[in-house]
């Protein structure tokens, strides 16, 4: 009994080494990932000095070694494999080997098939879909008790003289199963705890990341200014619980809340050199208060002794800082490093996806005086032209052209939105084809047949107009009488397919081929709801060109279409 004690001892001792190295650095190896070469290395050596300290801290019995070397070996192969189990056991068993005794080969031995049966039953555990219960101290304390008692009997079964090995056995089987199985269980159970304990950490801190990420990407896409600087740094503080948050563009402060609130002054230009140093070189710059202790540069006597800079930036540009401080009187912690790193990465890229935004927006409005300076100079050169020449047999006609004319340009003037009904983008076609009918005569004939169900049909401005202006432009206008144009639509499986055909089939060639018109519509088409979308033409010469636009109707397909670039 009294074996059983001394054993549980050293087991004690064993223990606290292992819980000194569960709040080290290497705690990350039993994340639970999969272990790469590396990782296995460093555990092999970490295991490998377990088990030879079982050894070293072991009892002198009748000639052997009263141990808790099994501890190490075991733990190796359930947590590495059997790989890691069988190298650690080995090299454990060669350290026993050479200390010698009677028991010396058979100890060796035993050591390695200890570590190979924690790998199988690592194994075993893996096949069966149960890897978390790699880490249970039930299967620790279970597998290590299966691999003294074969311990015991590889040390009968190999140690001579036999009357001896066997009087061995009954005085340290017990306690070398009991102290073994126990340490470890022990282990495991404390590495459970902290893995238990930091995925609690984690997922507490990624809920406070989502909260601020909830409460400010609304804030940051209306702009880095003032105002938004001052609520991010409200929001940051409150949900950081740091002594002191500041916010600041690349000159001054944009904000500055808790602690020293009263000298740090929004609007003043910047002073510390650890932010203009931060700013320079693009880096992030951390005064921990103890290596490097953060000085005021305002007031001498403010509380604030240590502060995290994190460079606010879009792409490479950095376009200001976010600043997390804690007082004198408090440990900056690391945690909370990592958090402030981490929430000034995601506001950069929203700031970059915002400025992204706004230069695809003014992209798009690019996009739409440009059609607009390619139709209106042709066509109301071509009105005019066709007015002044109604006016002299017609007044009452011209007048009324007159009106269409101006309705058309009005119209095209005031489109500032991106997106109108189908019905609204018809009625202006209908006012720019009544001008064409006078200009051509019985030469043109139009026929526009779209259901009244889509008319709502919300569409890119300008999608149908430059179609329209080709047919008569590069058909119409080649043939000497019977020019027709059709506009009409259908819908399926959540998709309109709009076409507007003409009977000239003058122009065969694809949509990238096709000019400034046809290649915008399309493109803007696909970037609003993706690459399934767009333009097609199908033409047979000299009989007909088909030109079909696809848009999504149903408002999921619209939400959720993308662009493939």
């Amino acid at each position: 009994m009294q074996l059983i004690f001394d054993l549980l001892q050293q087991t004690a001792v064993i223990v606290v080494i292992a819980y000194l190295f569960s709040k080290s650095p290497a705690m990350r190896y039993f994340s639970g990932e999969k272990l790469q070469r590396r990782d296995l290395i460093v555990l092999f050596f970490v295991f490998v000095t377990f088990s030879i300290l079982g050894t070293y801290f072991g009892l002198p019995i009748k000639g052997a070694i009263a141990n808790t070397r099994a501890t190490g070996a075991v733990l190796a192969g359930l947590i590495g494999g059997p790989l890691l189990g069988t190298a650690v056991g080995l090299a454990a068993g060669i350290h026993r080997y050479f200390l010698g005794g009677f028991t010396a080969f058979s100890c060796g031995l035993s050591t390695t098939f200890e570590g190979f049966l924690g790998g199988m039953v690592h194994l075993f555990l893996i096949h069966r879909n149960r890897p978390e219960q790699v880490y249970s101290p039930m299967v620790a304390f279970v597998t290590t008790i299966c691999a003294e008692v074969g311990q015991m009997l590889i040390i009968l079964a190999l140690s001579r003289p036999f009357a001896d090995a066997l009087a061995l056995v009954r005085v340290i089987a017990l306690p070398m199963i009991a102290a073994n199985g126990v340490g470890a269980a022990l282990f495991l159970s404390m590495v459970r705890d902290q893995r238990k304990m930091r995925d609690e950490l984690g997922a507490r801190f990624s809920a406070k990341a989502l909260n601020i990420a909830n409460r400010t990407l609304d804030i940051i896409s209306r702009g880095f200014n003032l105002e938004t600087a001052g609520q991010l740094a409200e929001i940051i503080h409150k949900e950081t619980g740091v002594g002191a948050v500041a916010i600041t563009d690349r000159q001054k402060v944009l904000a500055f809340t808790g602690l020293g609130a009263d000298h740090h002054s929004v609007g003043h230009p910047i002073r510390s050199p650890l932010t203009k140093a931060a700013i320079q070189d693009k880096e992030v710059v951390f005064a921990d208060g103890q290596r490097t202790v953060f000085r005021c540069p305002v007031e001498e006597s403010c509380l604030l002794g240590s502060v995290l800079i994190v460079p606010l930036k879009i792409g490479q540009d950095v376009i200001g800082t976010i600043e997390l401080f804690e007082p004198t009187s408090k440990i900056f912690l690391n945690i909370n490093r990592t958090f402030g790193e981490g929430l000034t990465t995601l506001f950069s890229h929203h700031l970059l996806r915002s400025r992204y935004e706004e230069q695809k927006s003014l992209l798009i409005e690019s996009e739409l005086k440009l059609i607009q300076a390619q139709v209106n100079p042709h066509f109301l050169f071509n009105a005019l032209n066709t007015i002044i020449a109604v006016v002299r047999k017609d007044a009452d006609q011209a007048r009324r052209l007159l009106m269409r004319l101006s309705s058309f340009l009005r119209t095209n003037l005031k489109r500032k939105s991106d997106i109108v009904s189908l019905g609204e983008e018809l009625e202006q076609i209908g006012a720019y084809l009544e001008i064409e009918k006078a200009r051509f005569g019985d030469r043109l004939q139009v026929d526009i047949a779209v259901a009244e169900q889509l008319l709502g049909l919300q569409v890119p401005v300008f999608t149908f107009q430059p179609l329209i202006e080709n047919a008569i432009k590069h058909g119409i206008s080649t043939l000497l009488e019977g020019g027709r144009i059709q506009v009409h639509a259908s819908l399926g499986n959540g998709v309109a397919n709009i076409i507007v055909e003409d009977n000239a089939g003058n122009y065969c060639e694809t949509v990238k081929n096709q000019g400034l018109g046809l290649n915008l519509v399309d493109k803007r088409i696909k970037n609003l709801y993706g690459s399934s979308y767009g333009v097609s033409i199908d033409c047979e010469p000299q009989q007909r060109t088909r030109i079909m636009v696809r848009i999504p109707t149903e408002s999921e397909e619209r939400n959720n279409a993308r662009p493939d670039h």
